[in-house]
């Protein structure tokens, strides 16, 4: 079971969804490449949108989760990169929607003046261990 903690000395969550500090269950670890809003047949979702795009990420996220039998409360450590603080709100609302605080990873943001492609608004890089119990290869 995976331990999630916010010491008492440690900075309030202000209701963001993450926590200070996570002990990793027994499981296999799922590192993925980051995600970005490109759906599967590599089109891009919510070009000048950021909330639709972070949306997008977060669904890439689940598929890939799902195809090794994992779940967003397997997600230890969240990275996300964005490029404009006033996107930040969406952000935030968005990551809220997906992952509750008791089940919220490690967590940080990085302000990035671009990524790997000028329309690109966020990315993110989850880090997952999945219990044993539910791990399968993926089936293709």
């Amino acid at each position: 079971m995976t331990t999630r903690f916010n010491p008492p000395t440690g900075w309030p969550q202000f209701g963001r969804a993450f926590n200070h500090g996570i002990v990793e269950p027994e499981g296999r670890t799922l590192r993925m490449t980051g995600q970005v809003a490109w759906d599967g047949q590599g089109n891009l979702i919510g070009e000048h949108n950021c909330e639709a795009q972070i949306r997008q990420c977060f669904d890439n996220v689940e598929y890939i989760l799902r195809a090794v039998g994992g779940k967003f409360e397997d997600m230890v450590s969240l990275t996300i990169y964005f490029l404009n603080a006033d996107d930040l709100p969406a952000i935030q609302k968005v990551r809220a929607e997906k992952l509750a605080p008791e089940i919220a990873p490690a967590s940080i943001l990085i302000q990035t003046p671009g990524l790997v492609m000028p329309e690109l608004l966020v990315e993110l890089i989850p880090v997952a261990v999945i219990p044993y119990d539910r791990f399968h290869e993926p089936k293709w």
